[in-house]
């Protein structure tokens, strides 16, 4: 897991706080703290971590984001200590995965 901590030194005397972007892939991690001006938001947090620059497949502007496992929009405020989530898209539908695991279980006591 890359962890990654930004501060910018044109950011000592603005009043800031401290964040934490994540962002998962099955065989990947990104985890970053950044400081960031005090009102800045989800959107702000996620472009000043450098998650966008190491996996540039994320397309901010349709991809889900959360606090703490809570969905919020890009433009939702920030307050010190949250940790940012972008989430990815499902790569099967919960409705798909309970068909094949009743599907499996179907298969199984046929054949057991």
């Amino acid at each position: 897991m890359l962890l990654l901590r930004v501060q910018s030194r044109f950011m000592e005397n603005v009043p800031s706080l401290e964040v934490e972007v994540a962002y998962a892939l099955p065989n990947e991690q990104f985890l970053g703290r950044v400081t960031v001006p005090v009102g800045s938001t989800v959107h702000d947090a996620i472009r000043a971590s450098g998650v966008l620059i190491q996996f540039p497949s994320i397309d901010i502007e349709t991809i889900a984001v959360g606090i703490f496992s809570k969905r919020v929009a890009l433009e939702h405020p920030l307050s010190p200590g949250d940790r940012v989530e972008i989430y990815r898209t499902l790569t099967i539908t919960p409705v798909e995965a309970r068909r094949l695991r009743a599907l499996e279980k179907e298969r199984k006591r046929k054949s057991g």
